[in-house]
């Protein structure tokens, strides 16, 4: 009989007690068991997570012997503990944007590569992933841009961007650019940008260029729209509508591709993984 792959979640906001309950009820059957979850507030998990599970420092994480760690959290835990999680487990960055920082970014990529553990990056609300990556190793990837359009209660910006918008002001562009720049800005709304940018190797988090609208028609989906551009005039543009509740950061189709990627994490090796 083959050995479950051991879970670690770190976060219990919407996106992370999803993942736990799948783990609970359906892990089993597809070789994923929970080693343990972690949230800043532990007592958040009092009742909803059995008491065994329950982590109380993150530091100590090493314990629980887990196969991967899935963070589920914030920037800031992949910045604090990511080194710490790849010296000993795989790690699913559920927070991309984290790597937009050139920096952690090589720090984390050099730590998987030395420790052969695989930092998977899940394509989430990104559609086509892997035939940008595809087109990328190839050397035929030109150009990369990505929209996302949401309600203004559906973003979760630094500054004060959005302290002003009203209920009938339509559509307002918020931000285009580099998703190198983006990413600071608006680090819970841009990760399907950033796994993007990670599929777009060549062209980095620099180069692929992005954008972000808010839109008060937008009151029961996001739209995440991705124009790519390759040789001798090749492109492809496509349009993905993801039902979403007002003032939700992740839309619903989002919780399933997460799990999906989860059951690909049990080992690639000592690299970058798109998942």
């Amino acid at each position: 009989m083959a050995t479950s792959c051991r879970v670690g979640v770190v976060g219990f906001g919407h996106l992370g007690q999803f993942l736990v309950q799948k783990i609970l009820e359906d892990g089993a059957a597809v070789g994923l068991s929970l080693a343990f979850v972690w949230n800043r507030n532990p007592q958040k998990l009092r009742g909803l997570v059995p008491d065994q599970h329950i982590l109380e420092d993150l530091a100590s994480f090493a314990d629980r012997r887990c196969d991967v760690v899935v963070e589920v959290c914030h920037p800031q835990i992949v910045r604090e503990f990511g080194l710490l999680f790849l010296s000993q487990s795989h790690l699913m960055v559920g927070s991309p944007s984290s790597l937009s920082d050139p920096e952690l970014n090589h720090t984390l990529r050099q730590a998987a590569h030395d420790n052969g553990k695989t930092l998977y990056v899940p394509s989430g609300a990104l559609w086509g992933g892997q035939d940008i990556q595809r087109l990328n190793d190839c050397g035929g990837l030109k150009a990369l841009f990505i929209r996302m359009s949401k309600h203004p209660s559906c973003f979760r910006l630094t500054g004060d961007v959005l302290s002003d918008w009203t209920e009938d002001e339509g559509r307002r562009v918020l931000y285009s650019g580099s998703v190198a720049e983006l990413c600071p800005l608006a680090p819970n709304n841009v990760n399907t940008m950033a796994a993007a940018a990670v599929a777009a190797g060549s062209l980095g988090f620099s180069g692929v260029r992005g954008e972000i609208v808010s839109d008060t028609a937008l009151r029961d989906y996001h739209v995440v729209e991705v124009e790519v551009t390759g040789p001798d005039g090749f492109s492809v543009n496509t349009v993905r509508r993801n039902p979403a509740r007002l003032g939700a950061v992740t839309g619903s189709a989002t919780y399933n591709s997460f799990w999906n990627s989860l059951q690909v994490c049990k080992g690639h090796g000592g690299r970058v993984y798109l998942c």
